[in-house]
């Protein structure tokens, strides 16, 4: 098991930032989630709530934290002793995603930048198999890590004051989808009709770290088709269980 310079830092009153290299990396990812179900299952302590991102577990506790060094010892010994733990079960789910030009505002202005076909841009947007590597900015926001490197493309200069619930957007080296209405800044080139969050369910987000997402594209009527499934509540999102 790999182990990293990790650096440890006093975040408020009650929580601890844990960080790792900066860059997106799927090593790293595994570290984070091993580190996370450690500090889960061993802690004394009670947490509130614990959460990963790209680079950086933040740990917000119960009580004020009254020795920061102390704790912070804790941890990195947890850290240095630590077994690898069984994660949770790990899924890659099949996104539909419609690409027709009434949801593609941007795939013109890519398709010149890159100097490849609108075809070639929606079949290699969907050929790749993306990492979930935290999910936040809004709730049922995934952040995915894996995008081919003939689609990286800066942020718009000028974000959108309304980006809609479902587009598909590239922005930089990463690709996802808005589940809701936002502001926003990245590329749209599709929708999809699905639901990304569900605040009455039990899990509200299908997916979560360390899933794996790959976008199926469909055309007009069916995107319509589902649409009507997901407010009927009868749609059910293929996925299927993959070795980490």
């Amino acid at each position: 098991m790999l182990k990293y310079d990790l650096t440890y830092k006093s975040y408020g009153e009650r929580s601890i930032l844990i960080e790792w290299p900066k860059k997106i990396d799927e090593n790293i990812l595994e570290d984070i989630l091993n580190f996370k179900n450690c500090i889960i299952e061993r802690s004394n302590e009670v947490i509130i709530q614990i959460k990963s991102a790209y680079n950086s577990i933040l740990i917000t506790y119960d009580l004020g934290i009254d020795n920061i060094n102390t704790k912070i010892s804790t941890l990195k010994t947890l850290y240095s002793a630590r077994i690898e733990t069984a994660l949770p079960v790990r899924k890659l789910w099949k996104v539909p995603v419609c690409y027709d030009h009434e949801f593609a505002l941007d795939l013109e202005y890519i398709s010149k930048l890159k100097k490849l076909s609108k075809t070639e841009i929606v079949n290699i947007h969907s050929t790749g198999i993306y990492t979930v590597f935290f999910i936040g900015f809004l709730p049922g926001f995934l952040y995915l890590g894996g995008l081919d490197n003939r689609l990286i493309t800066p942020r718009r200069s000028t974000p959108r004051l309304q980006i809609n619930k479902g587009d598909v957007g590239i922005g930089g080296s990463q690709t996802g989808i808005y589940p809701n209405q936002s502001p926003g800044g990245w590329h749209i080139i599709g929708n999809s009709p699905i639901l990304f969050f569900d605040a009455s369910k039990k899990t509200p987000c299908f997916a979560k770290a360390g899933d794996k997402i790959q976008f199926v594209p469909i055309d007009l009527k069916t995107y319509r088709r589902i649409e009507v499934e997901m407010q009927a509540g009868i749609y059910n999102l293929e996925s299927e269980v993959i070795d980490g």
